[in-house]
């Protein structure tokens, strides 16, 4: 028998009729033995996500503001999936002594409830125990995972219990207090027990049915991705095209253990694989296209720059100093750009400019706004003559003007800068381009 770790996140367990796809996906598949849940997300699209109610919440303590109206909310939610699906788990009474001992709850403590409470009214429907996140995993004072007294507590829940139910997002600082995940931090929690318990497949089941080749607002019907490395992945979510944490794909990495993005909804649908290694073919020789606008590209040009030793160094060190991240740096023998975002220098850019002035005096200093990045990323285009090549020949032929150029070191990213009225247009023509049946 193999072992999956499934998780479903908030829109998967968001109301009883949710629950019920749940316990048909675990019931039809006795590898699935271990399950992870978020909080409820929306039932709806003004609805409001149990984690968002609970950050609500504790901002109207930290302002001393009444915040009942809110809790009632909460509760509610609770207590119609437990109602519907006629439960006995008494969460009524853990409910009303948070409420009642809210200055008691620290931050961190109060908003890991909504993934708390899901999972025990989870594991009562399932017939599955409850093992809290915060009796298992430990993390360091640098709010990194201490693996070895995690997988010595995973292994001793594992020779316990047969199967169980984990809440997300959150496990145990070093001093012994609740310390929470980023936003979307369950896809964490699953990756970490994929890893600390030699699972063969960590599946995350969410509401869609894995990745795209491309944004389906921009490319009407986009093929999906069957399969994806992780560095492939890493590429495209940091350009937005995300559906998986981007944190939780380092747990498995080293373990080159799988992950299957499936949907709830649709649970047989092929959905995306994600493995660094796999011996699957690739149709198409890119694996996506993501792209988003907010950059501006900052081009300092001085004579004889290349023998000034330091230069670049004394520029970037001034972008340093107001915590300004740079997303890439094309360079001349006489000159370079620093791509940035624009948000991230908002009121400080013309600040930024004058030290640059002063303390490396360029001969020319200019500024390019309203830039989109595009990537275009596929682990396959290194083994295919003339790729770039022929990116840029489809953009030339529709008269699209780049103004940025890069390619990482491995070759499975070639990204561009383009002026963010033509970022859809582009991505249109770069996935006609490669992708053709």
């Amino acid at each position: 028998m193999s072992l999956k770790i499934t998780k479903f996140g908030g829109s998967s367990v968001a109301q009883a009729s949710q629950f019920k796809k749940v316990r048909d996906i675990i019931q039809a598949d006795p590898d699935r033995r271990y399950v992870v849940v978020s909080a409820p997300g929306k039932r709806f699209s003004n609805d409001s996500k149990i984690t968002d109610l609970l950050y609500l919440l504790d901002a109207h303590r930290t302002y001393h503001v009444d915040g009942s109206n809110v809790f009632r909310l909460i509760k509610e939610r609770f207590l119609e999936i437990k109602e519907e699906l006629d439960l006995k788990q008494p969460i009524e009474k853990e409910l009303d002594q948070l409420y009642t001992n809210l200055s008691s709850y620290s931050q961190n403590e109060l908003v890991s409830r909504g993934e708390y409470f899901c999972a025990k009214l989870m594991a009562e429907y399932l017939g599955f125990p409850f093992v809290d996140a915060a009796d298992v995993i430990r993390l360091n004072l640098d709010k990194s995972i201490d693996w070895e007294a995690t997988r010595a507590r995973l292994q001793a829940k594992m020779n316990e219990y047969e199967h169980f139910v984990f809440p997300g997002f959150y496990g145990t600082s070093a001093n012994n207090k609740i310390q929470v995940f980023s936003r979307g931090g369950g896809d964490i929690t699953g990756s970490i027990l994929a890893n600390a318990m030699g699972a063969d497949v960590y599946e995350n089941w969410t509401d869609v049915s894995g990745f795209l080749m491309a944004d389906p607002r921009i490319v009407p019907n986009p093929k999906e991705i069957t399969h994806i490395t992780y560095s492939e992945l890493r590429e495209l979510s940091y350009m937005g095209a995300s559906v998986l944490h981007e944190e939780a794909i380092f747990p498995v990495k080293e373990t080159n253990t799988p992950i299957h993005i499936l949907n709830t909804n649709r649970p047989d649908d092929a959905g995306t694989i994600i493995q660094e290694t796999s011996n699957v073919p690739r149709k198409y020789p890119i694996t996506g296209i993501a792209g988003k606008p907010g950059f501006l590209s900052i081009y300092v040009y001085k004579k004889h720059m290349s023998n000034e030793i330091g230069y670049m160094r004394k520029v970037l060190s001034i972008l340093e100093r107001y915590n300004v991240s740079i997303e890439h740096i094309p360079s001349g023998i006489d000159s370079f750009s620093i791509v940035v975002s624009s948000a991230e220098v908002g009121d400080c850019l013309y600040e930024i400019l004058h030290r640059i002035k002063k303390e490396v005096a360029p001969d020319e200093l200019k500024i390019t706004d309203h830039i989109a990045l595009i990537s275009t990323v596929g682990k396959a285009m290194s083994h295919v003559p003339g790729m770039a090549g022929r990116l840029f020949d489809a953009l030339g032929r529709e008269r699209i003007s780049i103004n940025m150029i890069a390619q990482d070191s491995n070759e499975i990213n070639i990204t561009i800068g383009v002026d963010e009225k033509d970022l859809e247009k582009t991505i249109r023509i770069i996935y006609d381009e490669f992708v053709t049946d």
